[in-house]
């Protein structure tokens, strides 16, 4: 994407109360703050600034453009894509009832529980629970079958619950075969499909794939803490009712009061969002060459070191792995990863070790310019080639 740190004396910053700036070479991660915001959501974030606006408007008319962009009824931007789970669900619990919004985390005699397979259990599936829902498993940590998915549907079951992230695993009943079964029991398919945002075609395809679908903004360039839940529009209508906004309106109710996403963000998601679908894809991707090709020529004439470029079925295509053995080296992955974290600044990058080779793990889409250089030097030396 070809983001470029503002020189605006952002490390002075943060160097003044004592905090040491990370090159990030591991990822988008909450543990990191997100992503930098491109220049054209910055701006436009800037520009919002100009005036204060009515945020059920806002949010009702962004909420139509994102759908409009990606083909579904509806839209609502969230809090990041967690608060879109929680919220989607506390959607499919209250509705728009204001008795059982304002009940809500309390789900005495509602549906509350969301049939999840076993195996597609994940890190963030907590965040269906936020607003009193419980999650329910469907089949084992071997496989899942429709029967068992099936069986597991209750008549307390409010949702059916999807984690999409490729390589799709056949060992599990299909996210299509999920949407069927539901509709035929009258239960509705809430997608988790965060990050699955490219080629733009899967993008829309994934959108309109379930009645509730929710996607993490700060992928395509928006601000870390913001998100969006797109499908049904009756079901987007409930979320707007447990909104941080609604409660100004309705009593004081909504559950998701403290889910709060300011009218800067809102209008960094709408940036970020026609960016991603105007922008030239096949350039972004060639720009992250130079990017591995500098740390490719640092550290592959080292002795027993090897590097990977591994395919990855995401927004970035690409990681790459710089592998070695710990006994030649006389070090392993996680003490490379520990010797670049402890740099100032810091470098964070992924480290495993596995059968016998350790690898350090390197994104590249998440550096900042020049940053390349630096982490390429610096895993070199920790490699030990000026040794």
């Amino acid at each position: 994407m070809g983001l470029v740190l503002q020189k605006d004396n952002t490390e002075n910053v943060y160097e003044r109360l004592g905090v040491r700036p990370v090159i990030n070479a591991w990822g988008v991660a909450t543990e990191l703050g997100g992503w930098t915001p491109t220049n054209s959501v910055q701006a436009a974030m800037n520009a919002a600034n100009s005036n204060q606006v009515e945020m059920l408007e806002l949010l009702s008319k962004s909420g139509d453009l994102i759908a409009e962009m990606l083909g579904c009824e509806a839209a609502y931007i969230t809090s990041g894509a967690g608060a879109a789970q929680a919220l989607g669900i506390a959607a499919l619990m209250a509705g728009k009832d204001p008795d059982k919004i304002l009940q809500l985390p309390d789900n005495t005699g509602l549906k509350n529980e969301i049939i999840i397979q076993k195996r597609n259990r994940y890190m963030f599936d907590r965040c269906y629970t936020f607003t009193g829902a419980r999650l329910v498993e469907a089949g084992d940590q071997d496989a899942t079958t429709k029967e068992q998915l099936e069986g597991a549907i209750g008549p307390t079951t409010v949702a059916l619950a999807y984690y999409l992230q490729p390589p799709l695993d056949e060992s599990i009943v299909s996210l299509a075969e999920m949407v069927e079964i539901g509709r035929s029991k009258g239960v509705p398919v809430i997608l988790d499909a965060c990050s699955q945002i490219y080629p733009l075609d899967y993008f829309k395809d994934n959108a309109q794939s379930a009645d509730l679908v929710t996607f993490g903004a700060k992928y395509m360039g928006a601000p870390h803490s913001t998100g969006f839940i797109c499908g049904k529009r009756e079901l987007i209508e409930a979320v707007a009712a447990q909104s941080f906004v609604a409660f100004h309106y309705d009593g004081s109710r909504a559950v998701g009061r403290a889910m709060k996403v300011d009218r800067q963000e809102i209008i960094g998601v709408v940036t970020a969002l026609e960016d991603w679908f105007t922008m030239n894809h096949e350039d972004r991707i060639l720009g992250y060459e130079t990017r591995f090709e500098t740390i490719v020529a640092e550290v592959e004439s080292i002795y027993g070191v090897t590097t990977q470029r591994v395919e990855h079925p995401h927004y970035v295509p690409y990681v790459l792995n710089v592998v070695f053995d710990s006994a030649i080296l006389g070090k392993t992955a996680e003490q490379v990863r520990a010797e670049l974290d402890d740099c100032n600044p810091r470098i964070w990058v992924g480290a495993s070790t596995s059968e016998g080779k350790e690898t350090i793990n390197i994104v590249v889409h998440t550096m900042n310019e020049g940053e390349a250089e630096i982490v390429a030097k610096r895993l070199a030396n920790s490699l030990g080639k000026d040794q």
